[in-house]
């Protein structure tokens, strides 16, 4: 079986290289395949588990280990086939549309790498969502895409990217298989055509899978269990009870988000404070209504009974006694005691429910992300940037999607104090993968390489 399975997939490949094709470098496309292999097999496996079993178990834990490391080779190995290609000149006529085919890969692959980090649902998961959410929304894509809605991003990242992936790939290994491995351009360079060694190109495919394996197994892919609103309350019960002041009086950074558009367009005092409070009321007769109670006094009774509740919460210990005649302390106060008990969170998620008919953590992370914990915990276990991608994961740990550093780089200079930098940040992300799509085409410019001469060490056959 195995044999005829090794017969079948040579018979598909090319059968006569230029001699320098024997090569390691000229194995990397291949090698990028082989992983995209993997991928495919462990995140199948994953998908059907699902995230109880990769976030408690043993085998669980390893195969997300797995999953990992392999997104680590297809990512590493793609961006060397391309750099490869670029400086073998191997974009060249009739060979142009094969590149683009493979800049295209390469965008899909780093937007397809940051999806999966958003589904892990561990606290990498939260930070990469909101960061991720920015980015987004400041290129105004977030009117269409929500990267805190997990059923939105298993669909894109589990379905639509990899048969778009798949596609591709088919297109551009199709032209390469016809037109074969790119020859030397430059008509003083003779190179002889010999046979491909399809031995030594498994042999390395091999290899490729037991290192992967290998390193899930002495590197696993680290774990920070997510955060919740209950440990924030249990934890810090004064802080809870100022992000909830805070979105009561519209003062957080949800309610005064600048790119006010979907998935953030939502009245926060609606949604973190009278609808928890009206289940609350409505769990427990027992109780007063004191939201009711304090809509019904007079304007300048309740501004000033919200300055003496935000005075009140900010030197508020957590534990001592609450004053009886401000009923907004009263209603927040009995909040924290709901998130505390482990109450509130279902009811902001089921809120967020009525509004998104879907598996959406919106709510519920925006909410984090106004208590200021999710910043404060990356800082704590050395996340490198605070934008969409991190150089490495937590101190200590695995590699993180290193490739998106020029991001980071970025945010730390020239956006730095750019009230846009989202916005920008992805105007010069797209501009770039644009130009690098079309650099064939370009007069000039596309004689870099020739310049260089970076080929003469990879076109060389002899030690």
């Amino acid at each position: 079986m195995a044999k005829e399975l090794r017969k079948a997939l040579t018979a598909t490949m090319i059968k006569d290289v230029p001699a320098y094709g024997n090569k390691f470098f000229y194995s990397l496309g291949f090698l990028s395949m082989i992983s995209f292999v993997v991928l495919i097999i462990t995140g199948i496996i994953l998908a059907f588990y699902g995230p109880n079993w990769w976030l408690t178990t043993t085998p669980g834990s390893y195969m997300r280990s797995v999953h990992l490391w392999a997104t680590q080779a297809f990512v590493t190995f793609i961006i060397l086939h391309v750099l490869v290609v670029f400086f073998s000149s191997g974009f060249k006529k009739p060979r142009r549309l094969t590149w683009v085919f493979g800049v295209i890969m390469l965008f899909l692959v780093i937007l397809q790498s940051e999806f999966g980090y958003l589904l892990r649902n561990d606290y990498s998961s939260q930070w990469r969502a909101l960061q991720g959410a920015d980015f987004y929304n400041g290129t105004h894509l977030g009117y269409w895409l929500n990267v805190l809605n997990n059923k939105q991003i298993y669909g894109i990242h589990l379905v639509v990217l990899p048969l778009i992936l798949m596609g591709v790939l088919f297109l551009h290994y199709a032209l390469v298989r016809f037109l074969g491995v790119a020859r030397p351009y430059r008509p003083e360079v003779k190179v002889a055509q010999v046979p491909a060694n399809h031995t030594v190109l498994f042999i390395r495919g091999g290899v490729l899978v037991l290192g992967i394996l290998i390193l899930a197994l002495i590197l696993p892919s680290p774990l920070v269990p997510a955060t919740t609103i209950t440990s924030v309350a249990k934890q810090d019960p004064a802080l809870m009870a100022q992000t909830l002041m805070g979105e009561y009086t519209a003062q957080s950074d949800t309610a005064s988000y600048v790119d006010d558009i979907a998935p953030y367009s939502y009245n926060t005092q609606q949604v973190y404070v009278n609808a928890p409070y009206r289940q609350l009321v409505a769990s427990d007769t027992t109780l007063i209504d004191q939201l009711n109670r304090f809509n019904v006094e007079p304007a300048a009774l309740r501004a000033s009974q919200i300055k003496a509740a935000n005075d009140y919460f900010n030197n508020w210990n957590g534990t001592s006694k609450v004053p009886l005649n401000n009923p907004l302390v009263i209603a927040i106060a009995q909040l924290v005691v709901m998130a505390k008990a482990g109450l509130y969170q279902p009811a902001v998620e089921a809120i967020n429910a009525q509004a998104t008919p879907a598996d959406d953590t919106t709510y519920v992370l925006r909410f984090l992300a106004d208590s200021g914990v999710l910043d404060a915990h990356a800082t704590s276990i050395s996340l490198q940037t605070d934008q969409y991608g991190m150089l490495h994961e937590e101190a200590g740990h695995a590699l993180g999607a290193w490739w998106l550093a020029p991001i980071g780089l970025l945010d730390k200079t020239v956006l730095s104090n750019d009230s846009n930098g989202d916005r920008d940040g992805g105007i010069i992300f797209g501009t770039f993968f644009i130009l690098l799509m079309a650099f064939p085409y370009i007069p000039w410019v596309n004689q870099l390489p020739d310049k260089l001469k970076v080929y003469k060490f990879i076109w060389r056959t002899k030690p």
